[in-house]
């Protein structure tokens, strides 16, 4: 018996998850897609085969670079961005959440993705957590996107 990379066991997964959950463009797949470095999220009608809406954790970070007057280096822009959505990332004042860099950004890109859908009148959609485990980044996303208005 061969042992399975972790890649190889993350697409049996996704397999198996793909198989349950199927959009349409009234309630389309919620894809997530997690890289090292960046979050990626898709929201795909499946009868179709089209992408309705797509955004990145690339697209939060030139949003907030726009914002910014002179060019810091790219700790400095990271470091930055960290602790501006853990500014805002309050229920109430006694408990605070803790959110690490890549979190926090997965976080606020689970609220970008649901104005978006809003835009678009799209309120409910089908999770795809793409076989990753629902912790760490993706359930910040889920998160993210259920306070911004969606749901799942």
């Amino acid at each position: 018996m061969t042992m399975l990379v972790k890649q190889e066991k993350r697409i049996r997964r996704h397999k198996r998850v793909r198989a349950k959950a199927k959009g349409t463009s009234m309630v389309p797949r919620f894809c997530v897609f997690r890289s090292n470095k960046y979050i990626y999220v898709q929201l795909i009608d499946d009868e179709t085969g089209k992408t309705l809406l797509a955004t990145s954790s690339q697209e939060l970070k030139s949003s907030k670079l726009k914002t910014q007057s002179s060019k810091p280096s790219p700790l400095q822009r990271d470091a930055a961005i960290a602790r501006q959505l853990e500014a805002k990332n309050f229920k109430n004042k006694k408990e605070k959440i803790i959110r690490t860099m890549k979190v926090a950004v997965a976080y606020e890109v689970g609220k970008l993705i649901a104005q978006k859908a809003l835009k678009k009148k799209i309120k409910k959609v089908v999770f795809d957590r793409s076989g990753y485990r629902y912790h760490g980044r993706v359930k910040a996303l889920a998160e993210g996107a259920r306070e911004g208005g969606l749901i799942f």
